[in-house]
């Protein structure tokens, strides 16, 4: 293979841990991949109860369903996690595997909140008041600062589910960005005359959005990605401890070895943020369909 590492490009890495499983197992296999390239992150845990099998009610929705079966994702995330939370109650993350996150962030990842209940999130948010969802989030925040000795300061929502009022309430904490939303390039969204903290997006899908689509299999899929990385000039990935940390960590290896010998470096997403955030532009937030994901996400819109 030709090495183009004249042509350098910068790809912000995150590492999304929905699940006990992803944060047990998933995890240390991430970070052992990782040190192996000389490569850091930023990781952001789901923190609280693990009730990720509850989503097994939407397979009477069609679009859920076939992006089940066109992702394989019996296979592809294991039935402990499909099944979590539904027959026996969710374990609590923060509290049995709080080593693997203090680990990750002594290694020098950089560590953020994802949610405290992924599921309840993606699920009701949309239903709670702005009270609910602070308390929601500072559940979270606290017990992420329990165990780092710290308060994190970013944080990513799950299933890219967000609103403007979920940005507003974000303002109440120390974060210095959030990676709230799909897009194409790091901004300031503005709600109502409020500037809120600066989003950094994540710019290209994930495996479960691509795979099974036009084309793209499990054999051409590290090509058609680091295709697409070289075709942005921004590039947020967002990758998952319960497919890249697990079933497809060999993949993931096979994947960093090959953006190396083509001048693509990976960094936590906090690098990417500009010494003066003043000198980003403003914007806003809408929800919108995405392409391989069942109902709507928070998307970058218009500037403002």
């Amino acid at each position: 293979m030709v090495d183009r590492t004249e042509s350098k490009v910068t790809v912000g890495l995150r590492v999304d841990v929905d699940t006990f499983r992803g944060t047990r197992d998933g995890v240390p296999g991430l970070l052992d991949i990782l040190q192996r390239h000389g490569i850091y992150a930023t990781f952001f845990f789901s923190v609280g109860p693990d009730n990720m099998g509850r989503h097994l009610w939407r397979l009477i929705r069609p679009a859920f369903l076939i992006k089940m079966l066109r992702s394989k994702a019996a296979s592809l995330y294991g039935w402990d996690i499909l099944l979590r939370g539904t027959f026996w109650p969710g374990p609590n993350i923060g509290r049995q595997l709080h080593g693997v996150i203090r680990r990750t962030a002594e290694q020098g990842h950089e560590v953020g909140l994802h949610a405290w209940d992924h599921h309840r999130w993606q699920m009701r948010m949309e239903q709670m008041d702005k009270g609910a969802i602070y308390q929601d989030i500072k559940r979270g925040t606290d017990v992420l600062a329990d165990i780092l000795g710290e308060q994190p300061t970013c944080s990513a929502v799950a299933g890219w589910k967000s609103t403007a009022q979920v940005l507003l309430e974000k303002n109440r904490f120390p974060f210095v960005y959030n990676s709230d939303c799909r897009g194409s390039s790091m901004f300031r969204p503005v709600i109502d005359g409020v500037e809120c903290t600066p989003q950094i997006p994540a710019t290209l899908p994930t495996y479960d959005e691509l795979i099974g689509h036009d084309g793209v299999t499990a054999e051409n899929y590290n090509d058609h990605m680091l295709g697409m990385i070289r075709t942005k000039p921004f590039n947020v990935l967002t990758i998952h401890a319960e497919v890249e940390g697990i079933v497809c960590a060999s993949m993931f290896d096979e994947f960093l070895s090959k953006a190396k010998q083509q001048g693509i470096r990976f960094v936590p997403l906090k690098t990417l943020l500009p010494e003066d955030i003043a000198s980003l532009p403003r914007g806003s937030i809408e929800k919108a369909p995405l392409a391989g994901r069942e109902g709507w996400v928070c998307r970058q819109a218009e500037a403002v």
